[in-house]
């Protein structure tokens, strides 16, 4: 009863959780052990949090296992100097507001006889969130002020030993999810004049798919393997809100104002559906065990070219407020992940790991929506035992690296009603994470 309890409080919690760790939107950071390791787990699957980075792992868990915890995130808003449609050719900078984050885990896993384990995850695979200090005056207002994507997974899993060498594992996962997305409708007077804010609100569900293979030949190395399916988020019925609709400025012949279009009200509300394509992902590990040392390297491919448009359709849209089609393009990547481990006594273990994640935007659609670059994660972690229980303390500083583009449209005069998109200049930034877990063993 009690840890029905704790689930249902980790549940709610994971959707105060937006942010974007990983290139892209998707969070690794799903155990404090393995991102101590710098997410280099693949091979090694030996705690709860296997369900996620490799579930075949779970069958070399004794009894039932526990273990619940979370991720810090104090993500540095990331700071912009160049320009944009609003500004044209007058450069300028701003900072993205700093945000803080809790991304929970929770894992429960039983070896139900020598051969065979089952257990559940919920985690969060991906996030995103962006924002910007001024709706009112943003020098990205017309594209975004706002955007959140929460997701949760709740993975029931099983694994099988086949022999010594050879154990399998597969699960099914269940997303729910939720986007948030605001912005300001921008006209061209001879400068640019607000005449709405909008703000979109929506939620949906997926299925996927998950399975991982590991090896444990005799010797010093093991060998693990784990793919997960994308998810296709069908968000339908999404609430489209519209306010502070100028009422006073004419700007469209025959001299409509903005509340005019939009039935003489400072307000309006209508509804829009879109799809966010989320990638599978696939990890192989390699990991050295030679007595009290661990070291482990991992590629870790993400299929980013699921992620090609990003459309929202508006029902009873007006010229004023247009379907959206924002071309994405995006590329798969590889990334590397190196960790090392030392148990200095039995019960406790020092670790290291470094993760290199190469971001998969290429420049021409690159926007303020998420400004990626690629990142270097630097990580460092601890464990200990006591009794039945284990606790796990990892610290990661992610640099993202400076990225510089040209791809703001127009660059010339902007139309009446489309300031364009883009920019031309350079981000930079940065972020902390604290994982902490705490497990128990029946």
């Amino acid at each position: 009863m009690r840890i029905g309890k704790v689930l249902s409080v980790l549940v709610v919690l994971l959707f105060t959780a937006t942010s974007a760790m990983a290139a892209g939107f998707r969070l690794p950071e799903q155990g404090a052990k393995a991102m101590g390791m710098g997410m280099a787990f693949t091979a090694q699957a030996d705690d709860p949090s296997a369900i996620y980075y490799n579930p075949a792992g779970i069958v070399q868990l004794e009894g039932q296992n526990v273990m619940i915890g979370g991720t810090y995130i104090r993500e540095n808003g990331a700071e912009f100097t160049g320009t944009t449609p609003l500004t044209l050719s007058t450069s300028t900078s701003e900072t993205q507001e700093d945000l803080d984050f809790v991304i929970p885990n929770a894992y429960w896993t039983r070896k139900a006889a020598p051969d065979f384990a089952y257990g559940v995850g919920i985690f969060a695979p991906f996030g995103l969130g962006q924002k910007y200090g001024n709706r009112q005056t943003s020098i990205f207002r017309n594209q975004v002020t706002n955007v959140e994507i929460q997701t949760i997974v709740v993975n029931p899993t099983v694994a099988w030993k086949i022999n010594d060498v050879l154990s399998v594992g597969a699960g099914v996962d269940f997303m729910y999810g939720k986007a948030k997305l605001s912005q300001a409708g921008v006209v061209n007077v001879g400068a640019p004049l607000n005449i709405f804010q909008l703000d979109l609100d929506g939620q949906g569900t997926a299925w996927g798919y998950n399975f991982g293979v590991l090896l444990t030949p005799e010797g010093n190395f093991k060998v693990g393997a784990s793919y997960r399916s994308g998810f296709r988020l069908d968000i339908k019925d999404a609430n489209v809100n519209l306010w502070e609709i100028n009422s006073t400025v004419p700007f469209i012949p025959p001299g409509l104002s903005a509340a005019d279009v939009f039935g003489g009200s400072s307000t309006y509300h209508t509804s829009a559906s879109t799809t966010i394509n989320m990638p599978a992902t696939f990890q192989l590990g390699v990991a050295y065990i030679l007595d009290r040392l661990t070291l482990e390297v991992d590629l870790d491919w993400t299929f980013w070219s699921a992620f090609k448009t990003l459309k929202i359709d508006i029902e009873n849209n007006t010229a004023l407020l247009p379907d959206a089609n924002r071309p994405e393009m995006w590329k798969d990547v590889v990334g590397v992940d190196v960790g090392a481990e030392y148990r200095v006594t039995d019960p406790m273990a020092l670790r290291l790991g470094f993760r290199y994640d190469p971001s998969p935007v290429p420049a021409n659609t690159l926007s303020p929506l998420l400004p990626d670059s690629d990142r270097f994660f630097y990580c460092a972690g601890a464990g200990y035992k006591f009794r039945n229980w284990t606790f796990d303390l990892s610290y990661m500083y992610l640099d993202k690296k400076d990225r510089t583009v040209n791809n703001q449209t127009p660059n010339g005069v902007p139309s009446q009603v489309n300031y364009g998109a883009g920019f031309d200049g350079s981000w930079s930034g940065d972020a902390h994470l604290l994982a902490f877990d705490i497990g128990y063993k029946f």
